[in-house]
C-alpha cells in the first residue's frame, strides 16, 4: 500500500519547480523591457525559487525512503536539512540584491514603465500568490517542512513584487530616479527576513522540537483512556521530524501482571494513538508498579 503523503508531496516539489521556472521567464522578461534594477532584484529572487524547489524536491523524495540500517530512525529530517539549505540560499539572494542596489545608487541608468513588463510581473505575483498559499496550507497538512518552507518564501516573493511594482509605476510618474535603487534594497531586507524566519524553524526542527501543546494533551488524554489495567504512565516525551511523530513513555503496570496482559495494553495504546497521530513511531516502557513516580498520567 502507498503512503499517501509521498505522491501528493512529490506532486506540489514539482509543481513548485515548474512554476518557478515559469515566473523566473516571465519576471526576467519584464526586468529586461524596463531596465529596472527592483524589477532585477525581483527577478533574482526568483531564480532562488527555482533553486528552492530543487532542494524542496530532493528533500521530499529523500524523507519518504524507509529506514534502513544507515539510518534506522528513517530519512525524515532531510526536509529540515533542506530548509537550512533554502534559508541561506534567500541569505545570499538578499546580498545580491543590495549589491545590485548599490550598483544603480552609484551609477544611476534610465528604465522605464513598459506595460506589457508591468503586466508580466504582474501576471508572475498572482501565480506565485496563489501557489504560495496551497505549498503552506498544503505542506502543513502533508507535515512536510520544506514545502512549507518554500510556500512562506514565496509569500515574501508576493509582498516585494507587489511593492516593487508598486514603486516602479510611481518611480516613472514622479522622475524620482533613486526610487529604484531603494525598493531593490527594500527587497532585498525582505527577502533577508524571509530567510531568517526558515532557518529558524528549520534549526528547531534539527532540534527534535516536541509537538505542540494541543497535540501533546489529546497524546495524553488517549494514553489515558486507554490504560485500564496499568497503573500509571510517566515521563512522556515527544519529537517531530518533517511527517514523523515519535511518542515514547514509561507505562507501570502491577508486578503481577503478566507480560502478555502487559503487551496487550500496550497494543491497545499504540493501536489508538497511530489511529491519531499519522506517521508515528510509539515506544513503550513497561515498569513494575515499585518504578511509580505517582504523577504524569494516573490511570487507578
Amino acid at each position: 500500500m502507498q503512503t499517501p503523503q509521498t505522491p501528493i508531496a512529490t506532486r506540489l516539489a514539482l509543481g513548485s519547480l515548474a512554476l518557478a521556472i515559469l515566473v523566473l521567464a516571465l519576471k526576467g522578461a519584464a526586468a529586461s523591457l524596463t531596465g529596472s534594477v527592483a524589477l532585477y532584484s525581483d527577478a533574482l529572487e526568483s531564480v532562488v525559487n527555482v533553486v528552492t524547489a530543487i532542494v524542496a524536491l530532493v528533500a521530499v523524495w529523500l524523507s519518504a525512503k524507509p529506514e534502513d540500517a544507515t539510518l534506522p530512525y528513517g530519512y525524515h529530517k532531510a526536509e529540515y536539512l533542506s530548509a537550512v539549505i533554502i534559508g541561506v540560499f534567500i541569505a545570499l539572494a538578499a546580498v545580491l540584491i543590495f549589491y545590485e542596489a548599490y550598483q544603480d545608487f552609484v551609477y544611476p541608468h534610465p528604465f522605464n514603465a513598459n506595460p506589457v513588463a508591468i503586466a508580466l510581473s504582474l501576471l508572475a505575483t498572482v501565480i506565485n500568490g496563489a501557489w504560495a498559499f496551497q505549498l503552506v496550507r498544503l505542506g502543513r497538512r502533508e507535515k512536510s517542512p520544506a514545502l512549507e518552507s518554500d510556500g512562506r518564501h514565496l509569500y515574501t516573493d508576493v509582498v516585494s513584487s507587489v511593492g516593487v511594482l508598486a514603486g516602479v509605476v510611481l518611480a516613472v510618474g514622479t522622475g524620482i530616479r533613486v526610487l529604484d535603487p531603494i525598493l531593490a534594497a527594500l527587497v532585498a531586507l525582505n527577502v533577508l527576513w524571509s530567510g531568517w524566519q526558515v532557518l529558524r524553524q528549520s534549526v528547531v526542527g534539527l532540534m527534535d522540537a516536541a509537538v505542540d501543546p494541543q497535540q501533546l494533551a489529546r497524546i495524553r488524554d488517549i494514553i489515558a483512556a486507554n490504560a485500564e489495567g496499568a497503573i500509571e504512565a510517566h515521563d512522556i516525551r515527544t519529537r517531530q521530524a518533517g511527517r514523523m511523530t515519535f511518542i515514547e513513555f514509561h507505562l507501570v503496570v502491577p508486578g503481577a501482571m503478566s507480560v502478555e496482559q502487559a503487551h496487550q495494553i500496550c497494543d491497545g495504546i499504540e493501536a489508538r494513538l497511530r489511529e491519531a497521530v499519522d506517521e508515528s513511531t510509539i515506544t513503550i516502557h513497561v515498569e513494575p508498579e515499585e518504578k511509580a513516580k505517582h504523577s504524569g498520567i494516573v490511570v487507578v
